[in-house]
């Protein structure tokens, strides 16, 4: 690490055990932490339950996936380039950069005359969500001691809770009553002040005399590779024919090209351990949160539900989420146990989901809870696998790879579905989803595989 506190020196462990995360010295940090984090996942939450009603509006349905998709591969591109400037001048600037950039494509959003500078609104929030996710955790790590990070970490979990419950449906409740648009701007008065609790623990981080480990060309560029490929390929798909497969061809190559320098050796080819670990992750959060952004439009289109309806449906998934996540964290069983009977879940949600939009709207609830546990039980059990197989100077880099396999997995299941149901048109609405249900179960089965070979060792010698 290349930051340290200005002022005080690193607390012992006994000083650790008297102060908690909301004592005076870490009060101010705890709470600004919580309040961004609270904030950033209420917007991702909530935006699901408003896009058919945003795209209906601004006449988008063409353009309906990009909504998601931009800001996922924004943040991808933002995550790896801000690990350096952050590593270089201390967490403030990203930090305070990355909340403006989140306000600005709030704004962005919020006033977007057409569905195209949505899409560009979108992708500002994702450049600044992904500099200032990098920054909140250089701050943990030079603000608060060793025995205060897991803390500070369950708080952060903790932060999403509430989102995940209310999100959806207060989203849905705003946007019926008030209007889609003031789902992002009524965020912009309430991220601000959040922001500025953080200002004076920022000023007392320095840049250490050390100086910052430099970060390779050949990662940035890779980085350039990855998140440009994945929009030029999103883009093809969006408007295929023959003029556009080139541009599509350009996309994969960009993506072979940089997905290698930016995962661990061996992830492409489901290889043993920390691989299949990040794999895993992208292929499930890919396959869920595809699922996730279609349920509302499917219930609203297919089934008549309102906005505040199709949010519920969101909401029994996030509590399944939650539940199972609190279970697993207590539970003493293998984190591998986890991650494998969550895969078999999350695809066994899917594929319910998907046969419950053609048939019941209200169906769709109980299944998709059984898909939010099995993310509840999959996503801290990979995480903590990954620590686990990581030596000490190598977890940040594992940390990024984990985080943008899950961000590339999203944007380009959700890219790629968007794309199928474009193709079948509003007049066979149904039938595209479907088959979007179905490639997301395909990709989940994938998951199920991955989560099969995280022991790093061959069966023969795990006997």
């Amino acid at each position: 690490m290349t930051a340290t506190l200005e002022s005080g020196g690193a607390p012992g462990a006994a000083r650790s055990r008297r102060e908690g995360v909301l004592s005076a010295r870490y009060r101010a940090p705890t709470l600004g932490i919580v309040l961004v984090v609270t904030m950033e996942a209420f917007e991702s939450m909530a935006v699901g339950t408003v896009m058919p009603a945003t795209a209906r509006d601004l006449d988008g349905l063409s353009l309906y996936a990009w909504g998601f998709s931009a800001t996922l591969i924004a943040s991808l591109l933002a995550t790896v380039l801000a690990g350096g400037w952050v590593d270089r001048s201390g967490p403030a600037r990203p930090m305070l950069t990355g909340l403006s950039g989140f306000v600005a494509g709030l704004v962005i959003a919020g006033t977007a005359p057409h569905m195209g500078v949505f899409v560009l609104g979108r992708a500002v929030q994702g450049l600044g969500t992904g500099v200032t996710l990098v920054a909140v955790y250089v701050v943990i790590a030079r603000v608060y001691p060793d025995g205060l990070r897991p803390r500070v970490f369950a708080a952060m979990s903790a932060a999403w809770v509430l989102p995940s419950l209310l999100g959806p449906a207060v989203g849905g409740a705003v946007a019926e009553h008030a209007g889609w648009r003031w789902v992002f701007l009524g965020l912009v008065p309430i991220v601000v002040p959040a922001g500025l609790i953080l200002v004076p623990t920022l000023r007392r981080i320095r840049p250490s005399a050390r100086g910052a480990e430099p970060v390779g060309a050949g990662r940035y560029l890779a980085a350039v590779a990855v998140a440009g490929g994945a929009g030029v390929l999103l883009y093809g798909l969006q408007h295929l024919g023959w003029t556009t497969v080139p541009i599509a061809a350009a996309g994969l190559a960009g993506l072979a090209y940089g997905l290698p320098r930016l995962l661990p050796a061996g992830a492409l080819r489901l290889g043993r351990g920390l691989p299949s670990v990040v794999l895993a992750r992208g292929l499930l959060s890919g396959a869920f949160f595809g699922t996730d952004v279609f349920v509302p439009l499917a219930l609203t289109s297919l089934h008549g539900f309102s906005a505040t309806e199709a949010g519920l449906v969101l909401t029994a998934g996030a509590l399944g989420w939650s539940a199972s996540s609190q279970y697993q964290g207590r539970s003493s069983r293998p984190r591998a146990f986890f991650v494998l009977a969550g895969a078999v879940a999350v695809t066994a949600g899917i594929a319910a989901t998907t046969v419950a939009l053609q048939l019941s709207g209200w169906a769709a609830a109980p299944a998709w809870t059984v898909g939010g546990a099995g993310m509840g039980l999959t996503i801290g059990s990979l995480s903590v696998l990954m620590l686990e197989y990581s030596p000490e100077e190598k977890q940040g880099a594992n940390s990024s790879s984990l985080q943008i396999a899950d961000s590339l997995g999203s944007s380009l299941v959700v890219g790629v579905a968007g794309a199928l149901v474009a193709a079948f048109g509003t007049e066979r609405l149904g039938t595209g989803l479907a088959v979007a249900g179905a490639l997301f179960v395909s990709i989940a089965l994938l998951g199920v595989v991955a989560a099969l070979r995280l022991d790093p060792r061959p069966a023969s010698a795990s006997a």
